[in-house]
């Protein structure tokens, strides 16, 4: 550590946004998972605007995505962190790995259901309209 103060202008600003930009490359240059999300999220924005979804709707979802991205930028993060501490297999690691993993699939599970309470009844309309 450093006994150096932080810088706080706006450079220093500039580059926390600059940082935090290539954690989301990152993310998606590396996690598989994370391109299938936002291939959900595109669908969703998608049939969103389709069925011209209220504004209540639109803070769900978008709050949805929110979830789930951030579940799996932790896991990421935990995955990575975990490798470095313990290059080897390790049993504890490999908990921590399967839970952070389970946090990202539950949020992706509830979401889901959300979503299809939020949409279903719209997709069921709109064919009857057929």
């Amino acid at each position: 550590m450093s006994d150096k103060p932080k810088s706080r202008g706006p450079k220093s600003r500039i580059k926390s946004f600059k940082y935090a930009f290539e954690g989301l490359i990152t993310l998606f240059g590396s996690e598989p998972n994370a391109l299938l999300h936002l291939l959900a999220v595109i669908t969703v924005i998608f049939l969103g605007i389709f069925f011209e979804i209220n504004r209540s709707d639109w803070i769900i979802v978008l709050l949805l995505f929110a979830l789930v991205f951030i579940a799996e930028l932790f896991n990421s993060a935990i995955e990575y962190l975990s490798d470095i501490i313990s290059p080897e297999f390790h049993p504890l690691i490999k908990k921590i790995k399967d839970m952070s993993a389970a946090a990202v699939l539950i949020a992706a599970i509830i979401s889901t259901l959300i979503g299809a309470i939020i949409f279903i009844p719209k997709i069921n309309a709109f064919i009857q309209t057929l």
